[in-house]
């Protein structure tokens, strides 16, 4: 399974170092404002995503690559991607030396491309649509929302409590808020106030992680390299033998990929 749930993925968002169901993201654009209520302190998940926009949609890796506390992965166990950016990382890394830093930042942003990136799923029941439902955002935005969760747990463990989630702002600006909606009479429609009362003290539907993500085999990670421009041959793969146990590829020194 390429997700940490609950506990295991509050360690990695706390780590501050640099039902079988159809299941999607809900919509969660700049602008939008939910009502939900917080069923738990856990619901949430962790996960390396893949992909290039516009070129290759996103997955995660069927057998993702095994990482150590601070994220770095153990060498031997890369998935075809990572080995992408590590090559990128590599060359990189000797323009550098050489000095040349032009070709050094083509490089690393060359790396960047074919990197994971590490995302979060977090659960919330929607009071307006009355259902379970799970929103994809970055680890940034996770720890934030994540502090409000914290800061009120009492009151959520109480379920005396209800909040807005809202998403603000643009591209790198992008931010997102959990606000308290104290006074539920107030804040909450009729509706809601009764979806609020019948959902609360429920567990959240924390299967919906199991079925929400995208995952890509070994082979059609390598097929979407090469759909994404990239030389495969490069890291001693094909796509016409790329089984994982006929690698032949040169990995360098070294523990671990800092990637």
């Amino acid at each position: 399974m390429a997700v940490n749930k609950g506990s295991a993925a509050l360690e990695t968002l706390n780590n501050t170092d640099d039902v079988k169901e159809s299941a999607s993201f809900t919509k969660f654009k700049s602008g939008t404002t939910l009502k939900v209520l917080v069923k738990g302190t856990q619901d949430l998940a962790s996960f390396y995503s893949y992909g290039i926009f516009g070129k290759v949609y996103s997955f995660t890796p069927a057998k993702p690559s095994e990482r150590n506390a601070k994220g770095f992965i153990i060498e031997g166990t890369e998935t075809p991607w990572d080995l992408a950016a590590k090559y990128h990382q590599d060359r990189a890394n000797q323009a550098r030396a050489a000095g040349d830093t032009t070709t050094e930042e083509e490089e690393k942003e060359a790396a960047r491309l074919y990197r994971g990136k590490e995302r979060y799923m977090m659960g919330f029941y929607d009071l307006t649509a009355e259902k379970d439902i799970v929103i994809d955002v970055s680890k940034a935005q996770a720890q934030a929302i994540h502090a409000t969760i914290r800061e009120y747990e009492e009151e959520i463990e109480a379920g005396e409590i209800a909040f807005k989630l809202s998403k603000t702002g643009q591209s790198t600006s992008t931010a997102v808020a959990l606000t308290p909606i104290i006074n539920v009479k107030k804040g909450l429609t009729a509706e809601e106030q009764a979806a609020f009362e019948a959902e609360k003290g429920k567990p959240f539907n924390d299967a919906l992680f199991d079925s929400i993500l995208y995952e890509a085999d070994h082979a059609e990670q390598v097929e979407n390299l090469v759909k994404a421009g990239f030389d495969v041959s490069k890291i001693g793969l094909s796509v016409a033998a790329n089984d994982p146990n006929d690698e032949a590829v040169e990995l360098g020194e070294g523990d671990d990929v800092p990637f």
